[in-house]
C-alpha cells in the first residue's frame, strides 16, 4: 500500500504555526527564524524550502533545506521523514547544522547516499548573553564603513577559511560571499577594531530576530592574538547588539577551542546547548 508522506514543503499560509514552532526555542532557532523573517516563507523569495512534518493535521516539525540542511524541533519521526525526502531530492546543501542528536540521526540516514562527508564537528558548543559584558569593551571596535569592505573582506575569508577547510570564495570567484559581507556592512552589522590599514579583530552579526541575533566570523589576526583583543572585542559586539539590535546575542563554538570559549565566558557568555555541524 502507497503511504502518504508526512513531509511538504510549506508556504505563508503556515506562517502562524511555524513562527509558534520557531518562537519556542529563539536562540536555537535564530538561524531559521531570521532567514524567514527577512524573505519570507515561499520558496521562490526564500530561495530554500521549508519542510514540514506533519503529525495529527498539524505541523510538529520543520527543517530548513537550503545552503544549511537545518531540523527544528525533530524527533525520530520526524528525522525518519526529512530524511526520506531529502535523500529523494538529493543533496543541495554544502552542511547539516542543528541539535546534537537530531543531526546525528539525520547523518547517519542520509550518509549512505550522500556521504563521505568533509568534516564533522560533533558537539559545538552554544553560548548566550542577554546582560552587560561581564569586561570593559574595546573601545576602538566600531561598525565598517562600506569604503572599508576592501580591508575587511580579506579578513573574513581568512577566518572563513581558517574555520570551515575552505575558502569561501572557491566556486564563484567570490562574488555571492562578497556580497553577503557588503549587506553585513551596509545593514551596520559588522564590527572591526581598524589599525594602520588591517583588521585587528573582527565580528558579524549574521541573523537577527526580535528575540535574538546570531555572532559569527570572529576573528583576530594571527600576530596579535593571545593580547585580550577578542575578550575586549566581543565585549564591544555584544555592547551594540543588546543595545541596538536584539535583547539576546548567541553564538556557536567548536568544543576544541578552548581560547575562544574561555574569552566567551569571560565576557559573560554561558553555554545554552549544542549543535552538531556535518560539512561537505
Amino acid at each position: 500500500m502507497l503511504r502518504t508522506s508526512s513531509v511538504r514543503v510549506l508556504h505563508e499560509g503556515d506562517r502562524d504555526s511555524v513562527q509558534a514552532l520557531l518562537d519556542a526555542d529563539p536562540v536555537g532557532n535564530v538561524f531559521v527564524s531570521s532567514r524567514l523573517r527577512s524573505a519570507g516563507i515561499d520558496s521562490g523569495r526564500l530561495g530554500a524550502e521549508l519542510w514540514g512534518y506533519i503529525e495529527g493535521g498539524r505541523i510538529a516539525a520543520l527543517c530548513y533545506s537550503g545552503a544549511n540542511l537545518v531540523p527544528v524541533n525533530a524527533g525520530p519521526d520526524a528525522i525518519r521523514q526529512f530524511s526520506e525526502h531529502a535523500r529523494w531530492q538529493g543533496r543541495r546543501c554544502s552542511s547539516i547544522v542543528g541539535p546534537v542528536d537530531a543531526v546525528a540521526d539525520l547523518w547517519s540516514r542520509l550518509s549512505p547516499a550522500w556521504g563521505p562527508a568533509r568534516v564533522i564537528r560533533e558537539h559545538q558548543p552554544v553560548m548566550e548573553i542577554s546582560r552587560s559584558p561581564a569586561v570593559g569593551a574595546d573601545p576602538l571596535v566600531r561598525r565598517v564603513r562600506p569604503s572599508e569592505i576592501g580591508i575587511l573582506l580579506p579578513a573574513c575569508v581568512a577566518m572563513f577559511t581558517e574555520e570551515v577547510g575552505v575558502p569561501p570564495d572557491s566556486g564563484d570567484g567570490g562574488f555571492l560571499y562578497r556580497a553577503r559581507i557588503e549587506e553585513l556592512v551596509r545593514t551596520g552589522r559588522a564590527f572591526a577594531r581598524i589599525e594602520g590599514g588591517r583588521i585587528v579583530f573582527k565580528a558579524e552579526i549574521g541573523a537577527v530576530t526580535e528575540h535574538a541575533c546570531q555572532v559569527q566570523g570572529v576573528w583576530v589576526h594571527p600576530e596579535l592574538r593571545g593580547q585580550g583583543h577578542s575578550v575586549t572585542g566581543m565585549a564591544a559586539v555584544v555592547q551594540y547588539a543588546l543595545a541596538e539590535i536584539a535583547p539576546r546575542v548567541t553564538l556557536y563554538v567548536n568544543d576544541y577551542n578552548a581560547p575562544a570559549r574561555a574569552a566567551y565566558r569571560s565576557v559573560g557568555f554561558r553555554e545554552v546547548g549544542a549543535v552538531r555541524s556535518v560539512l561537505f
